[in-house]
């Protein structure tokens, strides 16, 4: 997928009627499959008709008719995640049945449109990978690697003081990591050769 992923920056929540129904759209950020459920559990109405749910964690994901005709709800609203390029995010579409009987169609437009406007309207943030690098300095060169290193959105996660100059654990955007490394080789001659580590 070429569209930058993004996530929510706060929970957020969307209302629409539609013949008559009432659909209460509620998204939040999630870390984990386990955070999407307690969501749900919190914020679902157990007095309406339906609390239809969807939540996307990268590979991981789940959703629930909650009742609803198969395949009415709960696949409209990953549907609406994935067509918002949204990920970590999980999405509960509360409907009170207004007496007016949608038909299949209409509850797939109606629970994935609320969901859609909550998602399209809702403070979102980039998800941003980070990649980490380790490396080794002399001391004559410190200061200068730090410098290249911020100048590029690097973090130092750690440094620690060897004999002769410091061991460094760095961390930046995967976007990043190999002009950071290039930068690196270049201030210090190829004396200090970054190496990709795994997160």
């Amino acid at each position: 997928m070429n569209t930058p992923l993004h996530t929510l920056a706060a929970p957020f929540q969307h209302e629409e009627e539609i013949k008559k129904s009432r659909f209460l759209a509620q998204a939040a950020p999630v870390a984990s499959p386990a955070e999407a459920l307690a969501f749900f559990q919190a914020v679902g109405d157990p007095a309406a008709t339906h609390n239809c749910w969807a939540y996307r964690i990268g590979d991981a994901y789940r959703f629930n008719d909650d009742g609803e005709p198969g395949g009415t709800a709960g696949r409209p609203i990953l549907a609406a995640i994935d067509g918002q390029a949204c990920d970590r995010v999980a999405v509960v579409v509360t409907r009170w049945y207004g007496g007016i009987k949608l038909g299949a169609g209409g509850l797939v437009r109606a629970y994935g449109g609320s969901a859609a406007g909550c998602l399209r309207l809702a403070p979102r943030v980039p998800i941003v990978e980070i990649g980490r690098i380790a490396l080794r300095v002399e001391f004559a060169e410190l200061a200068l690697v730090r410098a290249r290193i911020r100048e590029l959105d690097g973090d130092i996660e750690e440094e620690t003081f060897v004999e002769n100059g410091a061991d460094m654990v760095v961390s930046a955007p995967q976007d990043r990591l190999d002009a950071i490394i290039g930068r690196i080789v270049d201030a210090t001659r190829g004396r200090s050769i970054p190496r990709r580590i795994d997160s």
